[in-house]
């Protein structure tokens, strides 16, 4: 057989299971996950390679209604892939139904000419017979290519999620080795997992007020590798809460964080974690360019 080759954007509203899918596909975490809206806010390149194929999976920041600059930036970012790709996974929480940020997903979806593959995620949560009338909500929407019932969770229904994906790459060179599983740089994956761990730690306006920076990373004659990591947030009062009592928040990050970054590096690391105050980071464009988003991206 002839290799197949292509790129593959994973498009949807916040917090429908798009970061969980690309995990569950390449078989690693590349991309952090919590409960927390706009958890992704850069394109996370996935490489998936079989025997006859390789994909490359773009996990898009979820589209939503911006309220600065940055989230400008994230908007732009996911509607920018639809016409760079392949194929287009539209995904969708099949457990909380159709709503309004699906509907104006699907009014863009209808100006390109991309195959869009319908998956409907989270059929764990749902009793199989509501899944039917949902599938012809959703058709009268925009005319797919597929649709896909999933649980990215569980794991259930990806492989044939998979082979439908495949149909519609071309012929092309296998990009990346067997081995690799991203394009970024190990310290974008380490800055996002120290991220992931204050999502999961903090409440309110904290979560999208950060910011994480690798600013020295460095492999010490032991074989230990050194990590020196900023936070950044956008008040005082919020760098008080991520240090936490006598340091106690900050300390748990850091914990939690070097499990997932030895994990992913294959060795033993030391971690120094700092906290800074940028104020209004976010709607500043020399910070947001110094921190990584880029529009051209």
């Amino acid at each position: 057989m002839k290799f197949k080759s292509g790129f593959v954007a994973i498009i949807g509203r916040p917090n429908v299971g798009k970061s969980t899918l690309m995990n569950q596909v390449i078989g690693q975490k590349i991309a952090i996950m919590s409960d927390k809206p706009q958890t992704t806010r850069n394109k996370i390149h996935g490489v998936y390679t079989a025997n006859n194929s390789q994909i490359v999976f773009l996990d898009t920041p979820g589209i939503h209604k911006r309220q600065s600059k940055l989230g400008d930036y994230m908007n732009q970012t996911a509607m920018s892939t639809l016409h760079e790709v392949e194929a287009v996974l539209f995904l969708v929480d099949a457990s909380e139904g159709m709503g309004g940020g699906d509907r104006y997903i699907a009014e863009q979806l209808n100006s390109i000419k991309t195959p869009v593959i319908l998956v409907m995620n989270k059929i764990d949560k749902i009793e199989p017979e509501a899944l039917l009338p949902m599938i012809t909500e959703y058709n009268k929407l925009h005319e797919f290519a597929e649709i896909v019932p999933i649980s990215a969770k569980m794991g259930s229904n990806v492989n044939t999620l998979l082979e439908q994906v495949q149909k519609y790459l071309p012929e092309g060179p296998q990009y990346y080795p067997d081995d690799q599983i991203t394009d970024h740089p190990e310290q974008f994956v380490c800055a996002e997992l120290i991220r992931e761990k204050i999502l999961h730690l903090t409440r309110e306006e904290v979560p999208h007020s950060i910011a994480v920076a690798i600013e020295d990373m460095s492999v010490e004659p032991n074989g230990v590798v050194h990590i020196s990591a900023v936070i950044f947030v956008e008040r005082d009062s919020q760098k008080g809460i991520i240090i936490g009592k006598q340091g106690a928040l900050l300390k748990e990050v850091g914990r939690r964080a070097r499990t997932d970054i030895e994990n992913l590096l294959g060795s033993k690391i030391f971690l120094e974690l700092w906290v800074k105050v940028k104020k209004d980071w976010r709607n500043q464009d020399r910070v947001l360019r110094d921190l990584g988003f880029h529009k051209d991206q």
